[in-house]
């Protein structure tokens, strides 16, 4: 059940949502059970997805961290790094436990700072935008999505404070509005890799395709919750947002801020892989 923890949240809101805005439109011969029925299963759901979310620990599945291709080239921030804390974006929701967000940064360029104005930037004004994504592991392409648009930044507090206020909005979507477009690959031993917030008509692939670590996928882009064009990584254990647990991860043959290469490594927030 605790697979399924988002869903039941999911649902319920549906429930409560429901009862708030339709109530009034309820035939008046059954108004009554139907407003308990919504009413006992909004809130019913509401504290068997909290208690799920915040105390169902032995519930979870556990797993071996797993070693795999980096999905970008060059030089990239780490941040919300599972280096550095679990889960890595403070939630465990859409398997991302153990995500990381990386965010190019070449030598020589400094990329427009978090706070500095305008807070809404196109895309196209970060160097990440367009860069090539690759498959971190070999198998079938399960999941392919590529037509949503690439927003604007939100880089400041007031313009992150909106981002806040869309997440909400995109929450009631499901988790696709939430990753954007994204690539899921089934990997050969059952593990599921995912890339997203990639840029709109991007992909090189398709669902069904077979695809090799390391192959050109899509490209980073900003769609979905994203502040800025940043490639967001995660290993689940299930092809699905809603019911995969993410896996922990390291990157194969990467360098940490300049270092010797590592036959394995995942950088902590604020260092930089290079590959």
């Amino acid at each position: 059940m605790y697979r399924v923890r988002s869903v039941i949240f999911a649902a319920s809101t549906v429930a409560l949502l429901c009862l708030a805005f339709f109530a009034r439109y309820f035939p008046a011969n059954v108004a009554e059970t139907i407003t308990i029925v919504l009413g006992v299963l909004g809130f019913g759901g509401w504290v068997l997805a909290g208690l799920l979310m915040f105390n169902g620990g032995s519930l979870r599945p556990s797993h071996s961290s797993a070693t795999v291709a980096s999905p970008v080239r060059g030089r990239w921030l780490a941040i919300n790094s599972p280096a550095s804390r679990t889960p890595s974006h403070g939630t465990r929701a859409y398997g991302q436990s153990h995500a990381v967000d990386l965010i190019f940064e070449p030598e020589g360029w400094q990329r427009p700072e978090f706070g500095s104005w305008p807070g809404m930037r196109e895309p196209e004004d970060y160097r990440a935008f367009g860069q090539p994504v690759h498959a971190m592991i070999s198998g079938t392409v399960v999941r392919a999505s590529d037509w949503r648009r690439d927003h604007k930044s939100r880089t400041n507090s007031v313009t992150f404070l909106y981002l806040m206020a869309e997440g909400t909005v995109r929450e009631l979507g499901g988790p696709g509005f939430v990753v954007g477009n994204h690539v899921v690959i089934r990997g050969d031993d059952d593990t599921y890799a995912a890339v997203a917030h990639l840029q709109r008509g991007s992909l090189q692939v398709r669902k069904g395709d077979r695809v090799e670590a390391g192959d050109h996928i899509a490209n980073c882009g900003n769609s979905g919750n994203s502040s800025e064009p940043h490639v967001h990584a995660q290993l689940m254990d299930r092809g699905s947002f809603w019911t995969g647990q993410g896996i922990p991860v390291e990157f194969a043959h990467i360098a940490i801020d300049d270092g010797d290469v590592l036959e394995s490594g995942m950088p902590k927030n604020q260092q930089h892989l290079t590959l």
